[in-house]
């Protein structure tokens, strides 16, 4: 399966409160519990008996909650109190505030997914703050549950402190709106199955991707295209434009069943740009896929599941006719 993991360290404690098991409705928000909150608002001479009257709710594979450790208890303690954590915490909670407008967005999308297939149930949604800058684990999930680090959507406000040093153009790629999105492309990613045998080529990359990016669309119909790709609104308008020509210089190349992922990696990573092209969108062929996979859907009428569950990307490109104007 593809999967992002989601590694937290020792003196990366997140707290983490379980949502409400029953299904989810399109009217109902999700029961976000912050976690982060309990951390930092319980006195660090009483967290561990809080860590202990609580932890059967927290015996999840995604978090090492271990408060019967007397050195993880003493990281925890420096993690808590350090003067740069408590002020990312109030800046947290300062962005977010009570986050209705996520739990509702967040439950719908849920709800949503769950219509489209029965197996895509989500019961524990967890929030915390990781003190550390990972971009590509901003939210972390298994089969059933969710993690965010909130503190990884709050960078453009943490310039007064600068802890995380990441670059520019990340920094503005980690921002509110884009959380609903990247939870519900990363419950995507942990169920698309890849191809077991061989390595994978640039059309796997692409085709995957794709396949979380429409799954995200059709949970968050009315979320903008360029919200889901993260893209600014010229990067979305230069990426609409250029689509073929994208697409022609992969033909071109000859990089699209490639399989050395050094040759096309700069394609697909993250980045100001695409190297490739001058004043470009960066990810491009992500888009091309997503557009690649929304096709071969409207064109065979594929399930969520069989789409998740179809490992031959040459196949969903043949039958979805793809042809960019």
């Amino acid at each position: 399966m593809i999967t992002k993991r989601f590694f937290i360290q020792l003196a990366v404690l997140a707290l983490v409160a379980t949502m409400s098991a029953c299904r989810h409705t399109s009217d109902e928000a999700v029961q976000l519990h912050r976690f982060e909150k309990v951390l930092f608002d319980t006195p660090v001479e009483q967290l561990q008996g809080k860590l202990l009257s609580v932890g059967s709710e927290y015996g999840t594979e995604l978090l090492n909650i271990r408060p019967e450790n007397p050195e993880y208890m003493q990281m925890l303690a420096g993690f808590v109190q350090d003067p740069t954590m408590r002020e990312v915490y109030r800046l947290v909670d300062s962005v977010f505030g009570d986050m209705q407008e996520e739990s509702v967005a967040l439950g719908k999308a849920l709800a949503k997914a769950q219509e489209l297939s029965p197996t895509l149930r989500y019961d524990k949604v967890f929030t915390f703050i990781s003190g550390m800058f990972d971009y590509d684990m901003r939210v972390g999930c298994n089969s059933h549950e969710l993690v965010i680090s909130l503190d990884q959507y709050v960078l453009p406000y943490t310039q007064k402190f600068n802890y995380f040093n990441s670059p520019l153009f990340l920094v503005q790629q980690s921002r509110p709106q884009y959380l609903v999105a990247d939870c519900m492309e990363a419950i995507g990613r942990q169920h698309i199955a890849i191809p077991q045998e061989g390595e994978m080529t640039l059309l796997d990359y692409m085709v995957a991707e794709g396949k979380a990016i429409y799954f995200a669309q059709q949970t968050l119909p009315d979320t903008p295209d360029s919200i889901l790709m993260r893209y600014s609104k010229v990067q979305m308008e230069w990426m609409k434009k250029n689509e073929s020509n994208v697409w022609s210089y992969l033909l071109q190349n000859k990089v699209l069943y490639d399989i050395d992922y050094m040759r096309f990696h700069n394609l697909i990573d993250d980045a100001p740009k695409t190297n490739a092209f001058r004043d470009s969108s960066p990810r491009t062929p992500y888009y091309i896929g997503w557009k690649i996979v929304s096709q071969y859907v409207s064109n065979t009428g594929a399930s969520i599941d069989e789409l998740f569950e179809e490992t031959d990307s040459q196949k969903i490109l043949s039958q979805s006719n793809y042809r960019p104007k």
